[in-house]
């Protein structure tokens, strides 16, 4: 049994001379691409005990090298043995970059196609064309060596009724079938867990914090499918719920059933489908179109039933983050400065209260003072929680995944009195988002157009922060969904109604304190008395934002009205669900109006 990371990575070397090989690239996706990887596809974990979301590991003869984010550079030396491995910037100094430099002319780089995307593929191909050979792995070494592999996780297939998601999957696969055909194509290949959960209308928890199945699946122009998922999971009412014309295959027929395309014209999504995919099928002949995954737009834009059912689990989940707001305030005027690690277990058995709930949404951030400051950190990866200080913020982001709707909201919260230079950032930031929040904007608009209001008032006085404004969330499904996002990435995808985005912006003052204040928004279209109608976003998080962070001079009129018209909303739809006493009232004074 290889236990130590110095033994695996002494296994892999073994293995790169056995088989002639120069390099091998371990990244920490698998073969679904998704953004959670369950355990027992955790290879580069295996290899390194590096922990972390992103990351990529390559192993020559006589060298290692791990490249993470600047997320995890003080984590991943915490975790992975520096004698072994060089630590690497992943953005700034891609690992194809250092492979080139490491082996030498004529070397061979081996990869395994299904942990990478498509355009990945044709990228390196392109990048080591000139001197070096990229081989094309049948099998993956780690999948041979890890004698200890975790079981996968083979959670229920769970049946959402089509009066819980608002369309059969009869209606969904003819609709994006259309889609299909109209770009020419015979079939498509769904790779992306939530598309093909949402066209099934199924769910399921394979995947810690994402209600997902680990599945594969061919559309064809016709509407049926093709479903690669264990027939011995599959529900007897399976057949019934889904309708006619839909064939449940083992996963290791996946394989045969892309060479059976061999002749016809398939869609495939560069983006979201591993490149294995597109080998199999230029192998057998097929002729590929890359192109969206046609059920990225329609899954976006949710239905009637869809968006009641996020209205109703946000309230739900305000009544929870109420109780546990008013809680910790009353234990830090007691006295008791909790740790990060307290903290999140207290909120995440508040909102386990509620039967509706099926996990998390994502792993909470619960930062206290200067932890803040980095914009994803995790305690679980720290040697040991950080502690809540006086006079400081702790920052808490968090969400729920429940049978009507999943939920992300972070919160800044004041920790006995915050500086005035915490006040005045958290102000600025509180601008932004008000800006989101109020902003009109005609069909057509693209989400980089609106970011610029979330920053202005940051960039004004010479601050920014370092990550996205807004990112899609699904409906019981991923909480980070595409196409669209608020950011400042230029990318082509409108805002239509119906989708829902997170509105995040923030402010990062290094070793010192951090500030985010985030919403789900819903976009709706409003009528004008102008030439066209316009299109908007309804806040759906039910939540009090703290007060005692805001300097109200700095905010002007209308920004001062939404906040206390916000309020009023979170007062008047959560006052008659909380049933403790003191929570009412911490509520009350929670969601009082300001006033200049």
């Amino acid at each position: 049994m290889l236990t130590t990371t110095e033994q695996r990575l002494s296994a892999i070397r073994e293995w790169l001379v056995q088989h002639n090989l120069d390099a091998l690239l371990v990244p920490h996706e698998d073969e679904y691409l998704g953004e959670y990887v369950p355990a027992h596809n955790e290879r580069l974990h295996w290899l390194t005990g590096f922990t972390g979301s992103a990351g990529v590991a390559v192993i020559t003869r006589e060298k290692a090298a791990i490249f993470v984010d600047g997320r995890y550079t003080v984590q991943v030396t915490k975790q992975v043995p520096a004698e072994l491995f060089e630590y690497r910037h992943l953005i700034n100094e891609p690992a194809l970059d250092w492979v080139t430099e490491q082996v030498a002319v004529g070397g061979k780089v081996a990869i395994d196609p299904r942990m990478h995307n498509g355009a990945w593929l044709e990228g390196a191909q392109a990048k080591l064309a000139k001197n070096h050979q990229l081989e094309i792995l049948n099998s993956n070494p780690i999948d041979e060596l890890w004698s200890d592999r975790p079981a996968p996780v083979l959670s229920d297939v769970r049946l959402m009724p089509t009066e819980s998601v608002g369309q059969s999957s009869q209606e969904k696969r003819t609709e994006i079938a259309a889609l299909v055909a109209k770009q020419g194509a015979d079939s498509a290949v769904i790779t992306a867990l939530d598309s093909i959960c949402w066209l099934l209308n199924i769910r399921g928890l394979d995947v810690s914090r994402l209600p997902v199945l680990l599945s594969h699946a061919i559309l064809h122009a016709n509407g049926n499918v093709e479903f690669f998922l264990d027939p011995t999971r599959i529900p007897a009412e399976f057949a019934a719920h889904v309708g006619t014309g839909v064939s449940v295959y083992h996963p290791e027929q996946l394989q045969a059933q892309l060479e059976a395309l061999n002749g016809s014209k398939v869609l495939v999504d560069p983006a979201t489908s591993n490149a294995w995919v597109k080998l199999v099928l230029q192998n057998s002949d097929a002729q590929v179109i890359s192109a969206a995954d046609p059920c990225l737009m329609p899954k976006a834009a949710k239905n009637a039933t869809e968006i009641a059912g996020m209205k109703a689990c946000h309230i739900r989940d305000g009544v929870a983050m109420v109780q546990f707001l008013s809680w910790l305030d009353s234990e830090v005027a007691q006295g008791n400065v909790h740790n990060e690690a307290v903290l999140a277990d207290k909120l995440e058995s508040i909102r386990r209260q509620d039967p509706t709930l099926m996990d998390l949404s994502f792993d909470t951030i619960s930062a206290a003072g200067s932890n803040a400051a980095m914009c994803h950190y995790n305690h679980e990866n720290q040697p040991e929680p950080g502690q809540l200080t006086m006079d400081s913020l702790y920052l808490v982001d968090s969400g729920g995944q429940y049978l009507d709707g999943t939920t992300d909201i972070t919160r800044t919260i004041a920790i006995g009195q915050p500086s005035a230079e915490m006040i005045k950032q958290f102000t600025l930031a509180l601008k932004g988002h008000i800006g989101v929040a109020r902003a009109r904007f005609p069909q057509g608009t693209r989400g980089y157009q609106i970011d610029t209001l979330a920053r202005q008032h940051l960039w004004a006085e010479g601050f920014d922060y370092d990550h996205g404004t807004g990112h899609g969330v699904g409906h019981f499904l991923s909480v980070h969904e595409g196409p669209a996002s608020i950011s400042k990435k230029q990318i082509d995808v409108p805002l239509v109604e119906g989708m829902v985005l997170s509105n995040e912006p923030g402010y990062y003052r290094a070793e010192q304190f951090g500030i985010r204040i985030e919403n789900l928004e819903l976009v709706v279209e409003l009528p004008t008395q102008g030439d066209f109608s316009v299109l908007t976003f309804e806040s759906l998080t039910r939540c009090p934002i703290d007060l005692r962070n805001i300097d109200v001079n700095l905010l002007t009129r209308p920004e001062l009205a939404w906040l206390n018209d916000y309020h009023e909303k979170v007062w008047q739809d959560l006052n008659q669900l909380i049933d403790d006493e003191l929570a009412k009232q911490w509520l009350r004074q929670a969601t009082r109006a300001l006033s200049h």
